[in-house]
């Protein structure tokens, strides 16, 4: 009768312990799915996320690893613990280590003890550094894809029942929403500024970052661009060819300013370069390069055409030229004016006036400056 007893008394305290972890779980999701609706922040969700693992299975190292699908490789986006910062920059190939085999396959890893599995047991040796005891590593994924991974090592995985196990892959899937949701607004915000024709950004945008830097009230070059006569160019070959060109010649504005100025298609044929913490002697030198290389540049070969063009300049320098959004962009398209009703590729400064001339006999060009 003790024995009878006895063992209802220790069902119910087995059954209490497994209600107060599925009670623990359910907590865990509504505060997971409470922080996906209250923010659009993908690094503090995800942040969210990783911590509830790390308070379940209390592991000594755990990361976030995303897929760079341009690389296909795998990048740190998270790293807690021993070593993290050795980690950031890290880059792991797909399927090598634990991650990238993860990646790879899609599938989980638990290795409650790596010293009695053959394959990690070798990997762990190869390590030394890392100190691996148990890895945990669940890939993130989203419509048979996968986007990243989570690794947990040397967690408590006497924890790691299949219902924990189960818990854990939710807790990747609550990351994969996260994920998807941040990529999707992403995409939405690089629709809204970017011109899809050339890929540069759109007026709409420059706006936005003219307001932006004058309320830095540090210098900066503003740069209008008219290509001359491409009228004739669509006359001639057809809008699509047009629209080609268009999108080559913002190419080449980005490859030669560099990465540090933002190019901006205004409308039409004309473009927009704006040049963060740049004199107006910098400013200069770049255009009269970015003018060169337009100049000596022959697009849509891939076409089959061997294409010139060349454009008119308009240069403007903040706060000197204009202390305001309308005051800078006035300058700027003035000067642009002056020089496509000169000479045409040309460029004309604010403050300096023309900067080229050229000589019609030869077609040579020979610096010049207004007084």
């Amino acid at each position: 009768m003790q024995f009878s007893r006895g063992r209802p008394l220790r069902d119910k305290r087995q059954f209490e312990v497994i209600e107060s972890r599925q009670m623990d779980h359910l907590r865990v999701f509504h505060e997971v799915a409470r922080a996906l609706t209250s923010s659009l922040e993908l690094e503090e969700i995800l942040s969210a996320i990783m911590e509830k693992m790390a308070q379940f299975f209390g592991p000594e190292r755990w990361s976030l690893l995303m897929v760079d699908e341009a690389s296909g490789e795998l990048y740190y986006a998270i790293a807690v613990g021993e070593n993290a910062e050795r980690l950031k920059g890290l880059r792991v190939p797909m399927g090598e280590g634990v991650a990238g085999w993860v990646a790879a396959t899609g599938n989980p890893l638990v290795v409650p003890d790596v010293s009695l599995d053959p394959h990690w047991a070798a990997f762990a040796k190869k390590f030394p550094e890392l100190h691996i005891q148990s890895i945990a590593c669940v890939p993130v994924r989203s419509s048979n894809r996968t986007l990243g991974v989570i690794q947990l090592l040397n967690s408590k995985l006497d924890l790691m029942s299949e219902y924990s196990i189960s818990f854990l892959r939710i807790l990747c899937d609550y990351a994969a929403i996260a994920i998807q949701n941040a990529r999707s607004m992403t995409l939405i915000h690089d629709l809204t500024i970017t011109d899809d024709c050339t890929g540069l950004f759109n007026a709409r945008h420059l706006y936005t970052m003219l307001d932006e830097q004058v309320k830095l009230e540090e210098e900066f070059t503003l740069l209008f661009v008219d290509l001359d006569h491409f009228k004739s160019v669509n006359d001639t070959h057809g809008h699509l060819v047009g629209s080609r060109l268009l999108a080559e010649v913002g190419g080449l504005m980005k490859r030669s300013l560099g990465p540090n100025v933002a190019s901006f298609r205004y409308g039409g044929d004309e473009f927009v370069a704006l040049m963060p913490g740049t004199c107006k002697e910098k400013g200069m030198e770049a255009t009269m390069k970015l003018r060169d290389d337009l100049r000596a540049a022959r697009f849509l070969e891939g076409a089959g055409l061997s294409l010139s063009i060349s454009g008119s300049f308009g240069m403007a320098t903040f706060p000197e030229d204009g202390e305001t959004v309308p005051t800078i962009l006035r300058s700027a398209d003035t000067m642009m004016y002056e020089a496509k009703n000169a000479t045409r590729d040309n460029v004309a400064v604010a403050g300096v006036g023309l900067m080229l001339e050229l000589d019609r006999a030869g077609g040579a060009a020979r610096v010049g400056r207004k007084s």
